[in-house]
């Protein structure tokens, strides 16, 4: 089949590579979001897909909205059988979703229903599921709800970030795309409407989210955590200054210390929480490199009774 290729983020480059080494599809062209400042200097920069694109030689449309009549009369002049979309990052409309014969094909990060929405990963990490996976399906006009093709799974393992789950899901939801574009050129997959219950959501995971709360259980705390890691990166407050917490481990043996509470030794930080306590194995100061917790709490050197989370960042 001829496709156009929608996508943007790195997370949808596996895919797009799977399909350009496809024997069976021609990837005619990419749709991707437009240049976005980027760095210190704040200079515009393609995105990933579209990097990618150009070192294959691919045609790189990006519309500032899909319903630009620039884009969709390119659309059109290409012709393409069927759109297969990653990540692409802005809701298509009705005129561009009827172009394509076979109309846009999304590969998400979860097994739908569940978890319909822009943040799928890292919901299913703060929840404490055990079992994620990639579905495809037909784009419809509401929020992740179309017919579904076909999906794979994957184990969600005790350490998981958003970041490693997510490379896996990549790696593995581009060859269910490939075969979804198989299957829908040959004609032995329908797609088949998603089941009422189940449905839950996962929007965009703010840094207000992202704060972390010490009230609560140690198993809550380091879902957090890990699921807000690499973005937006969990958070609290020490000294006024906003602290990252880039990894932590629950240490379910120490119930001595109270909710943010502090207690560091020759090579650990633990801080109390709602239940038992977390180890801070790394941190990451305000305007500092990542280092190691422990580290960080020699040059601090925490005082008695000194909490994480008190007050705001001043």
């Amino acid at each position: 089949m001829k496709l156009v290729f929608a996508g943007t983020p790195e997370v949808a480059v596996p895919a797009l590579d799977a399909l350009i080494a496809s024997e069976r599809h021609e990837v005619a062209a990419v749709v991707t979001r437009p240049d976005a400042p980027a760095g210190r200097g704040r200079r515009l920069v393609a995105s990933p897909v579209a990097e990618r694109a150009a070192e294959a030689g691919i045609e790189v449309l990006k519309p500032r909205r899909p319903r630009d009549e620039d884009f969709l009369t390119r659309l059109r002049q290409i012709a393409p059988d069927c759109c297969p979309v990653v990540a692409y990052g802005a809701l298509l409309p009705r005129v561009a979703l009827d172009i394509p014969p076979h109309g846009w094909v999304n590969l998400h990060f979860s097994l739908l229903p569940a978890w319909r929405g822009a943040a799928p990963v890292q919901h299913a990490i703060m929840a404490g599921d055990e079992i994620t996976g990639a579905t495809t399906f037909l784009i419809e006009e509401g929020l992740d709800s179309g017919p579904v093709y076909g999906t794979v799974t994957e184990r969600i393992r005790p350490t998981d970030t958003s970041g490693d789950l997510l490379t896996r899901l990549a790696l593995a939801g581009a060859g269910l795309l490939v075969a979804t574009m198989d299957g829908i050129e040959d004609g032995s997959l329908k797609p088949v409407p998603q089941p009422a219950e189940g449905v839950s959501v996962a929007p965009k995971v703010t840094v207000e989210d992202a704060r972390v709360d010490f009230t609560a259980p140690a198993l809550r705390v380091d879902r957090v955590v890990r699921g807000c890691t690499p973005a937006p990166g969990a958070w609290t407050v020490f000294r006024a200054e906003r602290l990252k917490l880039l990894q932590v481990r629950p240490v379910p043996e120490r119930t001595d210390l109270a909710p943010g509470e502090l207690a560091a030794g020759k090579n650990h930080v633990h801080v109390g929480t709602g239940s038992s306590a977390v180890e801070l194995l790394w941190v990451q100061p305000q305007g500092k490199k990542p280092m190691r917790a422990a580290d960080w709490a020699r040059g601090v050197r925490i005082a008695p009774g000194e909490r994480l989370g008190d007050g705001d960042v001043g």
